[in-house]
């Protein structure tokens, strides 16, 4: 089935029947949240070495088997999928078709809009894809109130205002920040706009997709400011590159777009899933700076950080940081264009 916004919440407080349930979209950390919450939900705690069984991309050929285990200890196991492909489409059908008792939670946040796993789980009646996308508007207003109110804090109308003008990029960097403005004021004490842009700064929100869009766009401190604080925050070097191999394959089909005659803006406002509006005009330039043969060079260029990433005693931070920072040079320096010639 297809959770719709309005069910998301209560679906997580009580998932019902659904056995295999899917996170996609853009908002990475609205995926990790909302796995995090049906992990703790199920099996109590996101580690538990007995209920838990995290896996990772090249572990898909795993997954029906691991639904299918029993857990030593009583309780209900929970397999979590991080990095979830269409390759995960025929053990994710096993598992429906079979009786495994865990609850298993995917991960797809670069699934495009026809996927077949997302059509399958849509489509079945114990299957759940959940769309997570950044939250903006009054969505957005109503989570940073509501957060503010578990800790005891009122805001005014200006900095509500402000704060729904700075943050919703990304679900966990915005939930820190409103966390940190929190203990800022005491619980008890009301947010005004001195205290909120004192607190939040010009940083808020600042993501991973944040240092890819700016990347692409040729915004070079951009980039290595929201990449920092990406870092900061937990991305992993291979996680960094293969967010940003995802983000130049979208680049790239929509340049191939515009290439068969479609403006750039008409390519934009066709994407699916949707350009987040804060970023259309960062994703319009980049389509103006990346050639496709270009993006195709930076791409394989991408896939060699990644192994380079892997090998033993590799300095992956600097490899992945420097693949990022590369394409932002490349972009300001109109390389992309040049390759067009």
């Amino acid at each position: 089935m297809k959770v719709s916004p309005q069910r998301v919440a209560a679906f997580l407080r009580d998932p019902g029947t659904a056995r295999v349930v899917l996170l996609y979209g853009e908002d990475h950390g609205m995926i990790r949240d909302h796995a995090a919450t049906l992990v703790r939900l199920v099996a109590g705690s996101v580690d538990d070495p007995f209920l838990v069984a995290d896996l990772g991309k090249d572990q898909i050929p795993q997954l029906a088997s691991e639904a299918a285990s029993l857990p030593l200890t009583g309780g209900r196991r929970v397999v979590r999928l991080r990095e979830a492909t269409d390759a995960a489409t025929d053990p994710v059908a096993a598992i429906l078709k079979g009786g495994a008792p865990a609850l298993v939670v995917l991960e797809g946040p670069g699934l495009a809009t026809r996927s077949r796993l997302r059509s399958l789980l849509e489509a079945a009646p114990d299957g759940a894809a959940i769309a997570c996308y950044p939250e903006e508007g009054r969505a957005l207003s109503d989570t940073i109130r509501s957060a503010l109110s578990d800790a005891s804090v009122t805001i005014d109308a200006d900095a509500l205002s402000w704060l729904t003008d700075q943050l919703g990029a990304d679900r966990v960097s915005t939930r820190q920040e409103v966390e940190k403005l929190a203990l800022y004021v005491g619980p008890g004490n009301r947010v005004d706009l001195d205290a909120a842009i004192t607190c939040v700064g010009d940083l808020a929100g600042l993501s991973l997709d944040d240092a890819l869009f700016a990347a692409t766009a040729g915004d070079v401190v951009l980039a290595d400011r929201a990449l920092e604080l990406a870092v900061a925050e937990g991305s992993t070097p291979v996680g960094t590159i293969r967010a940003a191999l995802m983000h130049l394959q979208r680049l790239h089909r929509l340049r191939l777009s515009v290439d068969e005659g479609l403006s750039a803006a008409d390519a934009v406002k066709g994407a699916r899933p949707p350009i987040f509006f804060r970023r259309v005009g960062a994703f319009t330039r980049a389509l103006g700076l990346w050639s496709s043969s270009a993006l195709v060079a930076a791409m394989l260029g991408l896939a060699e950080a990644e192994r380079a990433c892997k090998r033993t005693g590799a300095p992956d931070e600097v490899l992945a940081r420097n693949a990022v920072l590369t394409l932002a040079r490349r972009a300001a320096g109109g390389a992309g264009r040049q390759r067009a010639q």
